[in-house]
């Protein structure tokens, strides 16, 4: 048996993304024919349809479907394979690629790459922002080296991925200058039903943490007046200093507009009588990564630069793995 190639597993996944044969032909930069034959090979090499033909159009087999997943999987790891081997040489070139979390990745991300830039110049940095479950999964699909969240892993990740804490933040809730509040500066856990709220998406870091600390106060999410819900804390922060509602947001995003005040932070007590001692949300920012896939060298050298900036911050427990 001549057994399958490489090169027949990137044409076969080009005719399974496209399901046209020219366009897997044109993709690849090689001619219609030469796709056929890679397909045909595969397909009489191994005595199985990975393509039903269907007049001028193809479905993928059963067959096929496996081998789609597990091509993906092979070249994924060639690919690890291949930067670890051009890594050699000194971290002279290569590319790092990180998954960030918003919050993270606008406010407290770019300083840390900036540093690690400073020393490995060479180095190709790239960086995707989305929320934290969708970094959470992208990581555990092998689509970042590293993943930087400030939310929590959910339980089917969490055999997957290794987390741990490399910093912290405050969520803060702030209101503009509009509101009540704003003049109080300091409210009360039952008072915070009395006003409506802006909220991120679910799924994100933000929205994950405020939620929890709703719980620990003994409140539930559901007895807030919720009328607006965002994509992006930027959003959130511009309806709210622009008047409408409160939200709980990070610190490092707003630290501008305290300053000029056109928001303002409030404390939440415990009780209206006794607030000398606010009740603070503080959460832990997490750098997650693969248990078992290969793992480059350009990802050990960044996490030593992320663990390096972490020694200065005092947060209770750096592992949670």
């Amino acid at each position: 048996m001549a057994g399958m190639t490489l090169e027949q597993l990137r044409i076969f996944l080009a005719v399974a993304e496209h399901l046209h044969f020219t366009r897997a032909a044109e993709e690849l930069y090689i001619t219609q024919p030469a796709v056929s034959a890679a397909i045909h090979n595969l397909e009489q090499e191994y005595g199985v349809k990975l393509f039903h033909r269907i007049g001028r159009h193809i479905e993928i087999a059963e067959a096929g479907k496996l081998l789609q997943v597990e091509a993906q999987k092979i070249l994924d790891q060639v690919t690890l394979t291949e930067r670890g081997l051009r890594e050699l040489n000194n971290l002279q070139r290569g590319e790092l690629k990180l998954g960030s979390s918003l919050t993270i990745g606008n406010y407290w991300l770019p300083s840390k790459i900036s540093e690690f830039k400073s020393k490995y110049p060479q180095i190709s940095v790239d960086c995707t922002l989305a929320n934290a479950e969708t970094i959470c999964e992208g990581t555990a699909m092998g689509q970042f080296d590293l993943g930087l969240v400030e939310g929590d892993v959910k339980p089917s990740l969490q055999t997957t991925l290794e987390q741990e804490i490399i910093g912290s933040d405050r969520l803060q809730i702030v209101v503009g200058k509009t509101h009540p509040w704003f003049e109080l500066g300091e409210i009360t856990v039952e008072e915070l039903t009395q006003t409506s709220w802006v909220m991120r998406e679910p799924g994100s870091g933000t929205q994950q943490r405020f939620e929890e600390a709703l719980k620990n106060w003994g409140m539930n999410i559901s007895q807030l007046n919720v009328i607006l819900v965002f994509n992006s804390g930027e959003m959130a922060k511009a309806a709210v200093e622009s008047g409408v509602g409160a939200t709980g947001i990070s610190e490092l995003m707003v630290k501008k507009e305290i300053q000029l005040g056109t928001l303002r932070a409030i404390r939440v007590c415990t009780h209206q009588a006794d607030c000398s001692k606010d009740l603070e949300i503080v959460r832990p920012f997490f750098k997650l990564k693969h248990r078992q896939r290969f793992q480059t060298a350009l990802a050990k050298v960044f996490e030593q630069t992320l663990i390096a900036s972490y020694t200065n911050i005092n947060f209770p427990e750096k592992s949670l793995n």
